[in-house]
This record gives structure tokens, C-alpha cells and sequence, in this order.
């Protein structure tokens, strides 16, 4: 653990952790089979509230990379070195993100290879080259060759009983490919297809680097209130385009990660941190400021330390499943259902004692959060 540096983005450590916030929310149920609608993924197509968090996640590593790489690549740092610094991050964070899988049964022969932090991984490994050695406009390239890429792989491709441009799951090229090439590690609840399949990374790499394309106008010497206009205007442009592509092209679809999808979030994203940007770092109003730094405390805590707040409640939240034992009618109970038993014994809506569960979940971290903030630590990888 190091000391945390003494100038930091205020509104990037407080929208990283209202994302991470978000994702030990819906992470998290009393009961997965009793939830509000936006607090589960879209079934296939469409999108809800909880398909915006793991974009969000792109688009602030995106802009992270952009706001430190970038500021030391352009002061004349060694380049190689960066990238090979960056390099180690990404394979811990890939190991990581693969031990969680392997938790509890430890099974090599069938472990689930792709997962969230091994997409952020790649994402972070792949986009780091472009944050140091590319121009924006070059940048900017990259972006629409990985989108016009995937839609050729996607729509394309014959796949070996589907046919070309089949979008249903299972039956895409990027699930084909998932297939061919990691065989029995893909996502246990679908076995033939994975959301964070090798193919849909490439339009993921494009969402974190429009995150970087955002970190690099933040380090520009425009005024910030044309910085939060700027994020604001090309928020809504993303938002149309995104739509246009839904309608004519690819359906907003977090699974296949569509072109779509990936304009349509990264536009939520801009529109959602011009917001905290404006309010925490660009408003010249003391009192504005003063207001907004006190309301969004509790998410710069947990912005401060989201990478492992991520990891540890992935793993709480597996001993939870894990720890059982019988009881004394005979009957095998997890520790996870233990806790939530009185919660469930409650005279509301099982959709609320579900949510109350995810929030006392969220508490939990909160004061490990809290905790750590106190002691002004910050686990870097």
C-alpha cells in the first residue's frame, strides 16, 4: 500500500466509485431471482441501468490512462519502459481476475478463462501503445478501425451451421470463435457463448479509448467549462449515433458488446462524468463546489481503492456460497442464505428485501472502504 498522491481528478475518483458502488449493488441480491428490472442485465438485446457499469469501467480506465501515461509520455519518460510497467498490471490483473474464477473448486480442466478483469486486462495491455505512441486523430482511426473491424468479423463471417450475420446466442462469430478456441472455459450459465468473449474485446478496447480521447481534452489548456460543454455535446452525439447503429446496423447489445452498445454507453459515460467533472472540478461557484465535494465523499472513498474493492467482493460474495453447513433438521444452508434469512423474514416485497441485502452488502465494503480511506491507503496494482 501507498500513500495517496496529493493531487488527484476529484470527479474521476468520485464517478469511479459511484460505478463501483453500482456494481456491488446489482452484484449482489439477496435473491437473483427476485430483482428490479434495472438491476439485472437485458435479457439479449436492449439495455438497462446495470449493462452501464462495466463500460462506465472502460471508459474511466480510459481516461486514467490517458491522464497519467499520457502526462508522462508527453514530459519524455521512457516509452518501452511505460508499456512494460503496463504490460505487468494488466497480466496481475488478468491473474486476478482468472483466481476468482478458479475460487472454490480450483477445477483447471473447466475454469471459466475470460471474466470482467481479464477484459480489463486486455483492454489496459492493448490501449497503452495507442495512449503513448498515437496522436488523438490517430487515436480517433483506431476507434472507428475496431468498430468497422468487428462488424465485418460479425456480419461477415459464415459461422459452421448459423450462417453469416446470425446474432442470436451461441450462433454469432464471436461466440463460434469462443468455441474453437477456449473450449470448455466459457461462462458456465451458457457453455456455447461468453459476455466477455475474445471477439466482443475489440469493441470493448474501442469504449476505453474513448475514454482516452476524453482524458487527453481534460489535459488540454481549454477552460473547463468548455471541457464539460465539450464531454456534454459529444455525449449526445455518441448518444444518437449509437441509437442510428441500433436501428440500421448491430442492436445495443451488451453480451455481443455491439457498435452500437459501445457509443451508446461511452455517451452515457461522457454525459455522466461532464456532470461530475462540472460539479466537482470545473464550477467557480465556492458553494457549488463546496455542496457537491460533501455529497460525493462517500464515492471518492470508494473510488480510491476500486480495482480492489472489485476483487475482494467478488470473493466475499463466492465464501458466502461456499461456507455451508447442516442444519440440525438436516437441511445443507449457505452462509450467504443464513444472513439473508431474517432480511427474507421481513413483511415487504421480496424484490425489496432483495435490494436490502445488496445494500447492507454495499455497507459492508463501504467501511472497508472507509476504513482504508481513513489510513490514506491506496492498493495499486
Amino acid at each position: 500500500m501507498t500513500p495517496i498522491p496529493p493531487s488527484r481528478l476529484r470527479s474521476l475518483d468520485a464517478f469511479r466509485g459511484f460505478t463501483i458502488a453500482a456494481m456491488l449493488l446489482v452484484n449482489n441480491p439477496g435473491d437473483w431471482g427476485n430483482l428490479y428490472p434495472q438491476l439485472e442485465h437485458a435479457k439479449w438485446n436492449g439495455w438497462t441501468f446495470t449493462d452501464t457499469i462495466f463500460p462506465f469501467f472502460l471508459f474511466i480506465g480510459g481516461v486514467s490512462m490517458a491522464l497519467s501515461l499520457g502526462r508522462l509520455a508527453a514530459a519524455g519518460a521512457d516509452k518501452p519502459r511505460l508499456l512494460r510497467k503496463l504490460a505487468v498490471r494488466a497480466v496481475i490483473i488478468f491473474l486476478i481476475g482468472f483466481l476468482l474464477n478458479l475460487i472454490p473448486n480450483f477445477n483447471f480442466a473447466t475454469v471459466r478463462i475470460p471474466g470482467v478483469l481479464q477484459r480489463i486486462a486486455l483492454c489496459t495491455l492493448l490501449a497503452a501503445p495507442i495512449v503513448v505512441y498515437c496522436s488523438w486523430r490517430a487515436t480517433l482511426l483506431w476507434i472507428a478501425a475496431l468498430l468497422t473491424g468487428y462488424c465485418g468479423l460479425m456480419l461477415g463471417i459464415d459461422v459452421p451451421g448459423s450462417g453469416a450475420g446470425v446474432l442470436q446466442p451461441g450462433q454469432d462469430f464471436g461466440a463460434w470463435i469462443d468455441r474453437l478456441l477456449l473450449g470448455k472455459h466459457l461462462w458456465v450459465q451458457s457453455k456455447t457463448w461468453d459476455p466477455e468473449g475474445i471477439v466482443s474485446t475489440l469493441p470493448a478496447l474501442a469504449s476505453q479509448l474513448i475514454g482516452v480521447l476524453c482524458g487527453r481534452w481534460l489535459l488540454s489548456p481549454t477552460p473547463r467549462a468548455e471541457q464539460t460543454i465539450g464531454m456534454l455535446l459529444i455525449g449526445l452525439l455518441l448518444l444518437a449515433l449509437g441509437s442510428i447503429f441500433d436501428a440500421i446496423l448491430m442492436p445495443i447489445n451488451k453480451s455481443l458488446w455491439t457498435p452500437s452498445f459501445c457509443l451508446w454507453m461511452s455517451g452515457w459515460a461522457l454525459l455522466a462524468f461532464g456532470a461530475f467533472y462540472w460539479l466537482l472540478d470545473g464550477t467557480e461557484s465556492m458553494n457549488l463546489r463546496a455542496i457537491a465535494t460533501r455529497w460525493s465523499t462517500p464515492f471518492v472513498i470508494y473510488g480510491m481503492n476500486a480495482l480492489f474493492l472489485f476483487a475482494l467482493s467478488g470473493l466475499f460474495a463466492k465464501m458466502l456460497g461456499f461456507i455451508k453447513w447442516r442444519t440440525a433438521d438436516g437441511v445443507t444452508i449457505s452462509l450467504g442464505k443464513w444472513l439473508y434469512a431474517p432480511i427474507k423474514a421481513l413483511d415487504v416485497a421480496p424484490v425489496n428485501t432483495s435490494l436490502l441485502y445488496a445494500l447492507l452488502f454495499n455497507a459492508v465494503m463501504f467501511c472497508i472502504a472507509y476504513g482504508m480511506w481513513r489510513k490514506h491507503w491506496i492498493v495499486k496494482v
